[in-house]
């Protein structure tokens, strides 16, 4: 272990890793961003990584990097980098592949290395490398396998049948044709009723959230502050429903909506849907009530208030940032939902968005389409949730201390 935590060893060790992961991340990008072929060497990619984790130690200065860079740029024109290129990639491409492994590499290892001496290093020091270490390669990994897909999704979306056809695997992008572009999001919503889908998606989400509410904020206040028989139980049930899978459901929902009229209507979808959503909102809400001070409560009561009152004119407004949480999580959970969607509903007139994305995936239908129909339903739930995440994070941790 005290071999280990010599800079020496710890360096070239992070050094080639890191090269390895900005090797192949950087070769993937330039490939699906250009459609020319760009391959990762591996036994490169470990070699420039060992070679130059000395120019990003504090012991380099802050030159240290910048040489680096310049090295990993000029290997990269010279066709003897970690990344090679292939024959009809032009200069301007290999040069940005070159930038990219540079900065890529070199001032991320700065970071990595800064306090870790090139002999014998303090725990301390070591650990810190190696925590920077992994913390950075999470990100880029886990960056890497939300974005690519997306990508793909999203470059496979603006393509022509005849592009897909003579290179399916090229994902790259002609800015010449204008709007012509996005034909496929054009159709969708001229040919395909993509607009009624979106809007049967939003109302049903929105009546999902309204339905739940009205039923968990009751439920929910009722564990956190009532005595009654059977308020353990309860309240360590409710999410006794998620140990089932809903797969296992879905057969008996499909025989009782099919015997009760319920199947294939707007509906019948607005009942279940809740059904899945007010034990979580109940498990969720219970506790941020639990955190609340019953003293304001109790000084309501005092001044003549009724339970109910008490509940719209304190307690609710208290629990604003849990109750945009919780909503912004069901309507998530709402608006992606396919499976019940997918069995309950058959007429094209009623589908909800995800129900209708299904429907593309039909060798009938370009692919190109059922792209264009995954993005107009990813691209609206993930603006909703990255613009009111901080509002989310906020609600579902604000009850976690009480008082």
């Amino acid at each position: 272990m005290t071999v280990i935590r010599r800079g020496y060893v710890t360096g070239p060790v992070i050094g080639a890793l890191w090269m390895l992961i900005a090797g192949f991340t950087i070769a993937v990008i330039m490939s699906f961003s250009t459609g020319e072929p760009f391959r990762p060497v591996l036994l490169s990619c470990l070699l420039w990584g060992i070679l130059l984790w000395p120019a990003t130690t504090d012991r380099a200065g802050q030159a240290g990097p910048a040489l680096a860079g310049i090295l990993l740029l000029a290997a990269t024109l010279l066709g003897v980098g970690p990344v090679l290129r292939g024959i009809n990639v032009g200069t301007i491409a290999a040069l940005i592949t070159g930038l990219a492994l540079g900065v890529g590499y070199a001032w991320p290892m700065r970071y990595m290395m800064t306090g870790l001496p090139i002999g014998a290093a303090t725990r301390h020091a070591f650990e810190h490398a190696v925590i920077r270490f992994l913390t950075s390669a999470g990100y880029v990994i886990f960056t890497a396998l939300v974005a690519i897909p997306f990508y793909v999704m999203v470059m496979t979306s603006l393509k022509n049948q005849q592009q897909l056809v003579q290179n399916p695997l090229d994902f790259s992008i002609d800015l010449s044709k204008g709007w012509d572009l996005f034909s496929s999001y054009v159709e969708l919503f001229s040919q395909f009723h993509f607009g009624s889908y979106l809007w049967t998606s939003f109302y049903v989400s929105v009546l999902t959230v309204l339905i739940t509410l009205a039923f968990s904020v009751p439920g929910a206040y009722a564990v956190a502050r009532l005595r009654f028989t059977g308020r353990t139980l309860f309240s360590r049930s409710i999410l006794l429903i998620y140990m089932v899978p809903m797969i296992v459901l879905a057969l008996p929902i499909y025989i009782a909506f099919s015997m009760t009229g319920l199947r294939n209507t707007i509906f019948g979808i607005i009942i279940i849907y809740p059904v899945t959503t007010i034990p979580v909102a109940l498990y969720m809400l219970q506790g941020y009530f639990r955190g609340l001070p019953a003293e304001v409560e109790e000084a309501g009561l005092m001044d003549g208030l009724t339970r109910l009152r008490v509940i719209w004119k304190i307690t609710l407004p208290l629990s604003l940032p849990a109750l945009a949480s919780v909503s912004l999580y069901v309507f998530m959970i709402a608006w992606n939902e396919f499976l019940l969607a997918f069995m309950l509903l058959d007429d094209p007139s009623k589908f909800t968005l995800t129900r209708g994305v299904a429907m593309l995936n039909s060798s009938e239908i370009p692919r190109q389409h059922l792209m264009a129909g995954a993005v107009i339903a990813t691209v609206p739930i993930m603006a909703l949730f990255l613009g009111l995440e901080k509002f989310m994070t906020k609600g579902l941790t604000a009850g976690a201390v009480k008082g």
